[in-house]
């Protein structure tokens, strides 16, 4: 069965940096596109960034300039490297799987708090 696994979050200072991780388990090749979202308390959830397996990627307005999303396809991986961390990047942040239907990992807190 096809899952996701996250990495990383925590709690960090404005202007900090985090990294996420996911990793696919229970496939050896990965097709589908991956991405990032986040979901702060109270709203929608939102797409961060998304990498296709051929290498190309998409960025939220919000974070672009600050974040920068890779893909290593040897490891079936999506890491999200978070620069300039603001207080409105403070969310849940979720790894998907763009399969159909997506497959969504468990989440991980992000909180940028002085």
């Amino acid at each position: 069965q096809v899952s996701l696994l996250e990495f990383g979050g925590g709690a960090v200072q404005p202007g900090g940096s985090l990294s996420l991780s996911c990793e696919i388990r229970g496939v050896v090749y990965a097709p589908w596109a991956m991405a990032w979202y986040r979901q702060a308390p109270g709203k929608q959830r939102q797409l961060v960034a998304s990498a296709e397996r051929r290498g190309t990627t998409n960025y939220a307005d919000s974070v672009k300039g600050r974040f920068a999303v890779s893909r290593d396809n040897s490891q079936n991986r999506l890491t999200l490297q978070m620069n300039g961390l603001k207080p409105d990047d403070t969310a849940v942040y979720y790894c998907q799987l763009g399969t159909s239907p997506p497959i969504w990992g468990q989440g991980t807190q992000v909180t940028v708090s002085s």
